[in-house]
C-alpha cells in the first residue's frame, strides 16, 4: 500500500466498496426492472457494460491505493473476485452465471489499470493531501 495517512480508514473503504458492488451483482434484475418484459433485452446488452465499468472503477479505486508494482496483484484479485460474483450468481436462483461477464471484468480491469498507470494512480495521496491542505486552511 502507498504510505497513506488512514491506511485502515482507506481499507474499510474497499471492504464496503467490494460488498456494495457484490450486493449489486446479486440483487435481482427484478428490483431494478419492475415489468422485466420491457427492458429483458436492454438488461441483457448492458449487462456486459455495467461488469465492465464496475470493474475499470474497482481497478481505479485499487490504483490509488497501491504502486504500480502492485498492479498485476490487482488484476488478480479482481479477476478471483469477479469469478467468486459468478460462483454466486450461479448459486443464486434468480441469476445466471456467464463467462462473458468475466471477459467483462477483465476488459475493465485492463481499462483501469491502464488509466491509473497513466496518471490516475496514487490519486488517495492527493485526496490526503487536498485533505490536510483543506484541514489546516480552515483553522
Amino acid at each position: 500500500m502507498l504510505p497513506l495517512r488512514f491506511p485502515r480508514r482507506w481499507h474499510l473503504a474497499s471492504v464496503v466498496l467490494l460488498l456494495a458492488v457484490l450486493l449489486a451483482m446479486l440483487m435481482p434484475a427484478v428490483w431494478l426492472f419492475p415489468h422485466p418484459g420491457e427492458f429483458a433485452g436492454w438488461f441483457g446488452e448492458i449487462d456486459k457494460w455495467l461488469h465492465g465499468v464496475s470493474f475499470a472503477v474497482l481497478a481505479i479505486w485499487f490504483a490509488g491505493l497501491y504502486g504500480r508494482s502492485a498492479y498485476w496483484r490487482i488484476a488478480l484479485s479482481l479477476l478471483a473476485f469477479g469469478m467468486l460474483i459468478e460462483v454466486c450468481q450461479r448459486l443464486v436462483g434468480y441469476r445466471t452465471a456467464d463467462w462473458l461477464d468475466v471477459a467483462a471484468d477483465v476488459g475493465g480491469i485492463a481499462i483501469g489499470l491502464v488509466v491509473g498507470a497513466a496518471g490516475a494512480g496514487g490519486w488517495a495521496l492527493h485526496v490526503e493531501s487536498w485533505m490536510a491542505g483543506t484541514v489546516q486552511g480552515d483553522g
